[in-house]
């Protein structure tokens, strides 16, 4: 697969170097300076990935992040922070945004490259093959999963949710009732390549409670959570 990557920065030198060590990996990059010419472009090329930075003109990462998320087209696009803000609240921020993934400013070429091809077989596993190989919708009380249009129905009401946010609760549901420990919730849903924080799990979690209601999820302090019908 060509794999189309936006890089976002306000810093022209750094999009220059970026992206000439991406196009040649075989990468179709394109470039944009802020947030709204990150918008128009993301919604003309559909990339695969955008890389994002946090502190720009016109629009921060932030609100273009969530411009994204609101956009249905661009539900399958996997965004990345590439910021020199690292401390951990920023970002918890930038995954309650609905990142995928967060990487801190300076990081080495062959770093940024490895964590890119790792994004990407991730968005190449979730691919479906064809309409026969598609899971069916899952199910539980009250709430049904729609796996190919990352769209859940709850009490009545379509929700489109995030990809990180949509997976964990897919997982949840897959085993109404089960305790699901925090560890193994990290190694399926953000795997080995990824480093996050501790809080990680617990911004997501709060997010889908808003959408789907509080009962629907149990904290099993310090252990991990678990889906309640």
């Amino acid at each position: 697969m060509n794999h189309r990557i936006l890089l976002v920065d306000d810093e022209v030198d750094i999009l220059e170097f970026v992206r000439y060590n991406l196009v040649k990996e075989g990468y179709e990059v394109f470039t944009a300076e802020n947030g709204a010419e990150a918008l128009r472009l993301a919604a003309e090329v559909r990339p695969h990935l955008i890389l994002l930075d946090r502190m720009m003109p016109v629009m921060d990462g932030a609100e273009t992040c969530r411009a994204i998320r609101s956009n249905p087209d661009l539900r399958n696009t996997m965004v990345v922070f590439l910021s020199a803000l690292g401390e951990e609240e920023q970002q918890l921020t930038g995954f309650g945004v609905g990142a995928d993934d967060y990487l801190v400013k300076p990081i080495k070429m062959a770093l940024l490259k490895s964590r890119i091809r790792a994004i990407l077989k991730r968005i190449d596993a979730d691919e479906p093959s064809s309409p026969a190989a598609e899971e069916p919708a899952a199910a539980t009380p009250g709430l049904s999963i729609d796996r190919e249009r990352y769209a859940v129905v709850c009490d009545g009401r379509e929700i489109t949710l995030p990809r990180k946010e949509f997976a964990l609760l897919e997982l949840l549901c897959a085993s109404p009732g089960k305790l699901i420990p925090r560890e193994e919730i990290y190694a399926r849903i953000w795997g080995s390549d990824v480093v996050v924080g501790d809080r990680t799990i617990d911004v997501h979690i709060r997010k889908l409670r808003q959408k789907i209601g509080e009962h629907r999820i149990v904290t099993a302090k310090g252990v991990g959570y678990k889906y309640e019908p």
